[in-house]
Parts: C-alpha cells; structure tokens; sequence
C-alpha cells in the first residue's frame, strides 16, 4: 500500500498567535475577567485568581503578544489593562451567531403565538 494513503490532513498545532487562540486557554480567560474592572497590578490578579505569580505573567504575555492587554510601567510595578479594540475579531465572529440565535426566537415567539391564537396555549 503507498504511503500516501496514510497522509492525511494534519491539524495545526495551537499556537496563540491570535486572539481565538489566546483566549481558547481558560486561565487566560481569568486573567482577563480580572481585569474587567480596570487597571491593575500583576500581584493584584495574582491575590484575584489564587495563581502563582509565574502563571499569571506568563498568561499577561501571551495576551500581550496579541493586543488584549496593554502593560505600563509605574516605578517597578507593570499594570495592565485591557484594550478593547484587540476584541473586535472575536465580537465580529460572535455577531453573525447572535444575529441567528435572536432570528431564531423571533420564529419562536410567532410560533408560540400562533399557537395562543388558536387556542392550543394560555
């Protein structure tokens, strides 16, 4: 048998080079709920998400690397914060799912009713 028939399609390897990618991870998510509120210190998402120092920098950088997350320096202290604009390809790719979901209950309450016009409801 050739070989070529056990080549198939290989899937990429995750890398966290975009947004989707750098959110996929969960504990990056944290980070970013933590920042939600504002402005903060690395030890401040640290004593937030009851993670270690190492992995909470370590997820800021892959955010960084990707825009969600901008960095200052104040003295020694580094704050970060969000940068909303950087989640503007994940909000384009979540419109068009909102855009059928809300189609979808709009079907549903014309077909619920229909169903009270006729009597079928209360």
């Amino acid at each position: 048998m050739p070989i070529s028939e056990y080549i198939g399609p290989v899937a990429r390897a995750s890398t966290t080079s975009d947004v989707f990618n750098a959110i996929a991870e969960a504990h990056r998510r944290e980070v970013l709920d933590a920042l939600i509120e504002g402005e903060k210190a690395v030890g401040a998402i640290v004593n937030d998400l009851s993670m270690s120092q190492p992995q909470v920098s370590k997820h800021l950088r892959v955010l960084s690397e990707v825009g969600l997350v901008r960095c200052r320096a104040e003295g020694r202290r580094r704050l970060y914060r969000l940068e909303p604009e950087h989640f503007r390809p994940l909000r384009d790719w979540l419109v068009k799912y909102e855009q059928a979901w809300n189609e979808r209950m709009d079907r549903l309450d014309d077909y619920l009713e229909e169903l009270q016009q006729q009597g079928e409801l209360p």
